[in-house]
């Protein structure tokens, strides 16, 4: 028997202001679709926090015996400056400031984030996709919003009509905006729009000369809409009609606003029955911004290389202490907070390699069965780890009393303590024992001295001192790190 069909969980629904129980549209299975990144830079610890949300999500669906069909896409055109319809496109811009491909910067930036997110131990999604790889998708979906009356082409440009819309449907009912505070609230289209309307966005640009990326579509060489591209890849692996949409708090107007009404208009129904959305991460009370240096790259947090902390944490201190926030609070990043999170999650460690070692006894002073069940309701409770936590710490008390001989144990709740503990804090909460998170940081560390080697073999390669160059080969080699050189330039593999 799978553990769902025990446990009940309520989800909040952004779309109704409320907790609703958890009814997956085909039984035992649920599509999940999340707004993935823009590889542009490097991934910032808010985006890391929006997915760990999920990640946690994703791993209590697994673990209750759904199976799940997780989407998250990489957006790798298409997605301008300011999230607005005009300016440059953020990956192109990139490449051009760099003086490179914009394919360059995709890959860069793609390995980046998921560089971080393995060091964060996140689970892959089951499915991968990118903007670019379905444009075919994204243009046969403009025709049918173009069909169904609710979009107009000009210039080579095509745009969804809101206020066309909004006649029959509710743009806005996300956000709980309405169009007539929207136009209220917005400027008067200065002439040189091709807009109809201010509230109108793009579903397909025309590509300017000097614009890098761009394809062939039936109105011009241009390339999709930011908003369109997520309607095309979640309804293309998860249908129509989908169990659960989540991303950021900033996502849930215009882009998830969007997302809907394109769905409407080309399907003519809602796409997703339980919208979910993660809340922002502050640094010392503050809005994190590279501008005012209020601000923490995830690399930095593991290194200590960052004036806003006194040392390195682990990844899995940090996850520790980004979940000890549930997933639609406001989280504010501070150094006495991982210092606290640090101290905790050791006493949780200790207490999970001390449960090998207790005696056991005819009777138990611990309702093991009654504390798991607790376990299970915070996390039925739209997945609340912050009280998930607190119960786990009730464990490490009592596992602390059995230790030193003021409490007792049998061996049946024993075991089932040990199950629940192992699944609640490695298979739900994502976390690493030290054990586990040193080998990594070592193998992490190896990985930049090979890296620093490799740099130094090249300029010794460059200034022609070949005897170096070969000698550091040589050397690592001997070691049973083999050098290869490709195209690509030098990778190594460790034997």
């Amino acid at each position: 028997m799978q553990l769902y069909t025990t446990q009940t969980i309520k989800i909040y629904n952004s779309l109704t202001g409320e907790k609703a129980v958890f009814k997956p549209i085909n039984t035992g299975h649920v599509g999940m679709y999340v707004c993935g990144p823009t590889v542009y830079s490097n991934v910032h610890l808010g985006n890391v926090r929006t997915f760990m949300s999920f990640d946690m999500i994703f791993r209590y669906l697994k673990h209750l015996g759904y199976k799940v069909r997780y989407v998250r896409n990489i957006t790798d055109a298409g997605h301008l400056e300011n999230d607005a319809d005009v300016g440059e496109d953020r990956i192109a811009k990139k490449a051009r400031l760099e003086e490179i491909e914009p394919m360059e910067v995709v890959q860069r930036y793609t390995v980046d984030f998921h560089n971080i997110l393995n060091k964060f131990n996140f689970l892959p999604p089951s499915i991968e996709p990118t903007a670019t790889g379905h444009i075919i998708e994204q243009i046969e979906l403009v025709k049918s919003i173009i069909e169904n009356g609710f979009a107009y082409e000009v210039n080579g440009s095509v745009y969804f009509d809101v206020l066309k819309f909004n006649k029959t449907n509710h743009y806005g009912k996300l956000s709980k905006r309405n169009v007539e505070d929207l136009i209220h609230n917005t400027r008067v289209l200065d002439g040189q729009s091709d807009k109809k309307n201010p509230q109108d966005f793009a579903l397909w640009k025309k590509a300017e000369p000097q614009h890098i990326m761009r394809w062939p579509s039936p109105w011009s060489d241009g390339f999709p809409g930011w908003h369109l591209e997520c309607t095309a890849m979640s309804t293309k692996y998860l249908g129509d009609h989908f169990d659960i949409h989540g991303g950021g708090m900033d996502l849930k107007f215009p882009h998830h606003e969007c997302e809907i009404a394109q769905n409407e208009a080309a399907k003519g129904q809602s796409p997703v029955n339980y919208w979910m959305h993660a809340n922002m991460l502050i640094m010392n009370g503050k809005k994190m911004a590279k501008s005012t240096g209020n601000f923490i790259l995830p690399n930095e947090i593991f290194t200590g290389d960052n004036p806003h902390i006194t040392k390195a944490f682990s990844p899995s201190v940090a996850r520790f202490f980004m979940l000890q926030a549930h997933y639609r609070s406001v989280l504010d990043f501070t150094n006495d907070g991982l210092l606290a999170s640090e101290k905790g999650f050791n006493r949780l460690m200790e207490a999970i390699q001390a449960l090998d070692g207790l005696q056991t006894s005819n009777t138990s002073t611990f309702d093991v069965l009654a504390w798991q069940q607790k376990c299970y309701d915070a996390m039925n409770d739209d997945f609340n780890t912050p009280i998930l936590i607190a119960h786990l710490f009730e464990a490490v008390k009592h596992i602390n009393q059995v230790n030193d001989g003021s409490a007792s144990i049998t061996q049946n709740d024993l075991d089932t303590l040990k199950t629940t503990m192992h699944s609640f804090v490695f298979d739900i909460l994502g976390l690493q024992s030290q054990s586990t998170s040193e080998n990594a940081q070592s193998e992490d560390k190896l990985s930049q001295v090979v890296e620093l080697l490799i740099k130094m073999r090249q300029e010794a390669r460059a200034n022609k001192d070949f005897k170096l160059s070969d000698q550091i080969r040589d050397q690592l080699a001997a070691m049973g790190i083999q050098l290869k050189d490709g195209k690509e330039g030098t990778t190594f593999t460790v034997n």
